[in-house]
């Protein structure tokens, strides 16, 4: 089972959270984190970045497993490489917008 964590308030119970019998691994949503830091709509934010990181080495020292979501791939790489074990980089509807775009590019001129 995985949970999620995405507050400041989930973050300082970590880990109790990471320790729960049952629970396989916690993944962590930047945006909604950056919003209850007082940092709405900047999950690129170092100070969020830097909390997400350390939240990950709390769930692996809990032997869990720890993912984040990110649609930059320079920050899914900074998360792989902090020893996230899943990233999404990928969003719905960002993807359906850049489908639609190229779709329209394809057709713009017939």
């Amino acid at each position: 089972m995985l949970v999620q964590v995405e507050s400041a308030v989930g973050l300082d119970d970590l880990p109790a959270i990471a320790a729960t019998a049952g629970v396989d691994g916690v993944f962590f949503g930047p945006a909604d984190l950056a919003a209850s830091m007082g940092l709405l709509g900047k999950s690129a934010d170092a100070r969020v970045q830097d909390a997400i990181a350390q939240g990950i080495k709390t769930v692996l020292s809990a032997g869990k497993a720890a993912g984040v979501l990110s649609a930059d791939p320079s920050v899914a790489r900074q998360y792989l490489a902090a020893g996230a074990r899943f990233v999404a980089v990928g969003i719905d509807t960002t993807l359906l917008v850049r489908a639609a775009r190229d779709l329209r590019a394809l057709f713009k001129d017939a």
